[in-house]
């Protein structure tokens, strides 16, 4: 009897020891926090579909999930609200929120729009003076919304000179197409889509944000006090994302399929496309943290985006862009 107690404690330590081996891998997932990010489908997040393919998060301690959304514009409710943790906003956006008391904090400059916007109409529309009067499709309060105002204003019209016709980034394509409308904004892929339709032979750019590099810059944003409870979280993910971008350029061939399966194109659409952001590297970061007279500037940008909306009265007054930053975590960057 006693030998077989001797064996029975034996096998039974043999079983703990086993499942504890079995149950390491799920302690250790259950160890890895997930924080829910909003994002939409924009050429300008490649990093972070390439993160997403490698899980470049993972040997920092984090797990992302990226939470898609068909419209970008309702995205800082979302996050607001805490239905997310971070988002994926274009600081327009942020300057917007900052105005209601949202306290949205830029933690990472992903990307600046460098042709990925734009204003595209029928072939035989050749500036924007031309559309007075037009119909012309575009998001509200989206990057879109905000690109067209730039153009108006800078041609000395307004909003009052079109007739704005509101619907998705994804609809504009198929409303041109069916010359619903003859003008409309939108952003990548959907600007491709369109100038390529008819055999490329019925619309084209008239006006993109390559005429305005750092007007539409998309940034990592959490609310302040999600960051002072998850720092590391956001540290890991800023780490991933970097790995990731390292990736790109080491391996662009292998990442454009990873972008290009989260986008919906083909590998060479998103290298064709990659050409219309800049993805500002670790060492470049900083620039968009700092004051100066450099529209790459969040101070500088920031207070053009804030006097359009100011003038089309999306916002009731200018925030402390000082209040809308927070670049503890690109500065240990500079300093590694």
């Amino acid at each position: 009897m006693l030998s077989f107690r001797k064996s029975l404690l034996t096998r039974l330590l043999v079983l703990a020891l086993s499942l504890a081996g079995l149950l390491s891998p799920l302690q250790q997932a259950q160890a890895r926090p997930t924080v829910n990010v909003g994002t939409v489908v924009w050429i300008g997040y490649a990093p972070f579909y390439v993160a997403d393919a490698l899980d470049t998060y993972k040997k920092y301690g984090v797990k992302v999930n990226l939470v898609n959304f068909a419209d970008n514009s309702t995205m800082p409710g979302a996050l607001q609200g805490g239905s997310i943790d971070g988002a994926m906003l274009t600081y327009d956006m942020v300057i917007g929120a900052a105005a209601k008391g949202w306290p949205f904090k830029v933690v990472l400059p992903i990307d600046y729009s460098n042709g990925g916007d734009a204003i595209v109409a029928k072939t035989s529309i050749k500036s924007i003076k031309d559309i007075k009067g037009m119909k012309v499709a575009y998001n509200p309060l989206s990057p879109s919304d905000f690109l067209l105002a730039y153009a108006l204003q800078s041609n000395g019209m307004s909003e009052a000179d079109i007739t704005p016709v509101h619907m998705s980034p994804e609809s504009v394509a198929g409303a041109m197409a069916s010359g619903a409308v003859p003008v409309g904004v939108t952003y990548q892929p959907s600007v491709s889509t369109i100038v390529a339709s008819g055999g490329g032979k019925q619309f084209h750019v008239i006006l993109s944000s390559r005429q305005a590099p750092g007007l539409i810059t998309d940034v990592l944003v959490f609310k302040g006090d999600y960051i002072k409870k998850h720092p590391k979280e956001v540290k890991g993910i800023i780490q991933g994302y970097l790995d990731a971008l390292a990736f790109m350029k080491k391996q662009p061939k292998q990442a454009a399929k990873y972008i290009a399966k989260a986008m919906g194109v083909t590998p060479a659409e998103a290298l064709e496309q990659l050409n219309d952001v800049k993805n500002p590297t670790a060492g470049e970061m900083m620039g968009n943290f700092n004051k100066s007279d450099n529209i790459l500037s969040f101070y500088t940008n920031g207070k053009v985006i804030g006097d359009i909306l100011l003038k089309k009265k999306q916002i009731g007054k200018m925030p402390v862009i000082a209040d809308t930053l927070d670049d503890q975590f690109v500065k240990v960057l500079q300093a590694d």
